[in-house]
């Protein structure tokens, strides 16, 4: 039998969950064993699992779940218990080399558990499964807008998507200049071409067929540039700190959704940190930049109800670890076995 164990998120500024409450029941109704613990920030309540028969418990119980239990989640695991015995489903972020990824995975190798990191759950092809892309592009691209405008305030507040498409809707009459946006046939990319369309904004759009011999100045000559692709190995970046002095030069703001600054792989190069609710851009020269690492979060029931819907059929097929379930722990596998063991404590 399936036991899920869905816990609080304790970044307090993410309110959305991986799984609603409509389809967490129809798990349970399938033979699923689900408890979802209180969460103060969560945009559905506690009483609206319970209604679909799910079991309740505290915030941060899941360190006491049954063995077998599987810990659903979204970002970031506190830092104790220091050895994780569990299953784990969750953005880790832990394989290209982010910060404080090493110590993750060591902390699933200490305590026998397992890391089945949300980014790797993907087709033969690799693309993702479920993925919070649509909405983290609509809500980034819109925000450039916001800045150019001069109307982004802080510290930012969860909206819906209908709210945000009304207020973009109001700049259609004076437009923010011209916009560009690499990556644009991808999830976030299209999210992103969809918001700056509301608003009326001149777009540019960019994807492998563009970026394979990269057109750095005619990248320049756009006011608004909003990346929404995450690259690899040897990729020459987009955009570096030189670029920003050039005087052909026209950016005024960049939005970074794929957020990788402290990647190796970083594709924007000239910010070194992310930015938050509170404070939302930082100054690169003359540049304001946006890179919010959990932009869907602004929109947490849209957010939550569309990957819901596609993380739902594949946590059927999750209690027997086979086909795209597979590839997510191999791909921990190798990560752990990539670990030098001189480091274990």
């Amino acid at each position: 039998m399936l036991e899920l164990w869905i816990r609080h998120e304790t970044r307090s500024s993410e309110r959305r969950c991986p799984l609603s409450p409509a389809d967490a029941g129809t798990l349970v109704r399938r033979g699923a064993r689900i408890t979802v613990e209180e969460s103060p920030q969560r945009i559905y309540p506690l009483a609206d699992y319970a209604a679909q028969g799910c079991e309740t418990a505290p915030a941060g119980a899941w360190v006491d779940a049954p063995p077998d239990a599987v810990v659903l989640g979204l970002k970031e695991l506190p830092d104790e218990p220091a050895r994780l015995r569990h299953r784990h489903v969750f953005f880790g972020h832990a394989y290209k080399g982010q910060p404080g990824a090493r110590q993750l995975l060591e902390r699933f190798r200490e305590g026998g558990g397992t890391l089945l990191d949300l980014e790797q759950l993907a087709d033969e092809a690799g693309r993702r499964h479920a993925a919070f892309g649509y909405w983290a592009g609509f809500v980034g691209a819109a925000l450039g807008v916001l800045q150019q405008h001069g109307d982004l305030t802080a510290p930012l507040q969860p909206t819906t998507s209908a709210d945000l498409v009304e207020k973009l809707r109001r700049y259609r009459d004076r437009p923010s200049g011209d916009a560009l946006v690499i990556g644009a046939l991808g999830r976030s990319g299209r999210g992103a071409v969809a918001a700056l369309a509301e608003a009326g904004v001149s777009t540019t759009r960019w994807d492998v067929a563009e970026t394979r011999h990269l057109d750095r100045a005619a990248l320049l000559r756009h006011e608004l540039l909003v990346n929404a692709v995450l690259t690899g190995a040897g990729t020459e970046p987009l955009l570096r700190r030189t670029d920003l002095a050039d005087p052909g030069c026209r950016l005024r703001c960049v939005v970074d959704v794929s957020c990788d600054p402290g990647s190796p792989y970083n594709a924007l190069p000239i910010y070194d940190a992310v930015t938050t609710w509170e404070a939302p851009a930082t100054a690169a020269g003359p540049v304001a930049v946006i890179a919010i690492d959990n932009l869907p979060s602004l929109l947490p029931k849209d957010a939550t109800d569309s990957f819901s819907a596609d993380l739902l059929p594949h946590l059927m097929d999750l209690d027997g670890l086979g086909g795209s379930w597979g590839r997510c722990a191999a791909a921990y596998r190798a990560a752990v076995e990539g670990l030098p063991t001189s480091e274990v404590p």
